[in-house]
Order: structure tokens, then C-alpha cells, then sequence
């Protein structure tokens, strides 16, 4: 479906920032009356996520950006 454009790395450091992302406004407690940096956070998160599940970055395709080894 999509060529893979995200290495090893580059989706450990997405998973990682992506949970601490969703995670930091859980743990504060800030869904009771969520704010703009809230929504935009979990969002940020969620997309973090996805492209590394997904070893495709749409960004990375658009300016041609390659951090995997494959052939």
C-alpha cells in the first residue's frame, strides 16, 4: 500500500514521544475541562502513533525524506 519511509529508530522515537503525548494530559488529570494544548497534544500524540505503526510518513513523502534501509 505505502513504501515504508520511517526506519527503526525514527519509529521508536514516534512511539515513545507519541505515548508520553496522550499520556501527560491523562496523568494531569486535564480531560475533566480539556484545553486547546490538550486536544492538540493527544492528536499530535495519535498521529505520532500511527506513523510508526505504520513505517509511512506522509511529511517524509512530501519532501522525499528516507530514515529507513530498505532496498
Amino acid at each position: 500500500m505505502f513504501n515504508a519511509n520511517v526506519g527503526n529508530v525514527d519509529r521508536g522515537l514516534r512511539a515513545v514521544i507519541g505515548v508520553g503525548l496522550i499520556a501527560t494530559p491523562l496523568l494531569s488529570q486535564n480531560l475533566i475541562e480539556p484545553g486547546t494544548a490538550t486536544i492538540v497534544s493527544i492528536i499530535a500524540g495519535a498521529i505520532l502513533l500511527t506513523t510508526s505503526t505504520m513505517k509511512f510518513c506522509p511529511i517524509y513523502k512530501i519532501f522525499g525524506l528516507k530514515t529507513c534501509n530498505d532496498t
